[in-house]
């Protein structure tokens, strides 16, 4: 018996969905610098893994974590949950892959720019997948300077 054969549909998928571009880098060490140009601190970029189309899109709503001794106070600091898009071509993202946005496309969402994300864990897989779904926890910012 034959398996289903998406490979027709994913040209459509792919040009419906991935507008942007997007970049994998493996993490690097050091504090968050700050960028003059986003206003934002970024974390510095290690060695680049993916740049290319893709499509970064917010999941559930975040949730404040709590730490793991009962008799502790809450953590302030939320998990923001995202997704990011990416052909299937597109390499598989490790755990701790830092994704960035580098280019929005005319008419698309520019406070994308620049924001980062870490990859929760490694990319999902799927035997019908058409694009390659990888979730992700965007790094806070920090308001202090470091």
């Amino acid at each position: 018996m034959a398996g289903l054969d998406l490979s027709g549909i994913v040209p459509f998928v792919e040009d419906l969905i991935l507008l942007d571009v997007v970049r994998f880098t493996t993490p690097a060490a050091g504090a968050p610098v700050f960028n003059p140009d986003t206003g934002l601190y970024e974390i510095p970029e290690g060695d680049l893994i993916y740049e290319g189309r893709g499509a970064v899109q917010s999941g559930t709503l975040p949730e404040t974590a709590s730490a793991v001794v009962a008799t502790q106070p809450w953590i302030n600091e939320t998990t923001s949950k995202y997704k990011v898009y990416t052909p299937l071509s597109a390499p598989i993202a490790a755990r701790d892959t830092i994704v960035t946005v580098a280019q929005v496309h005319p008419g698309g969402d520019t406070t994308l720019l620049g924001r980062q994300w870490r990859a929760m864990d490694p990319s999902q897989g799927g035997t019908l997948g058409v694009i390659r779904v990888t979730s992700l926890d965007q790094i806070q910012q920090a308001s202090d300077g470091a």
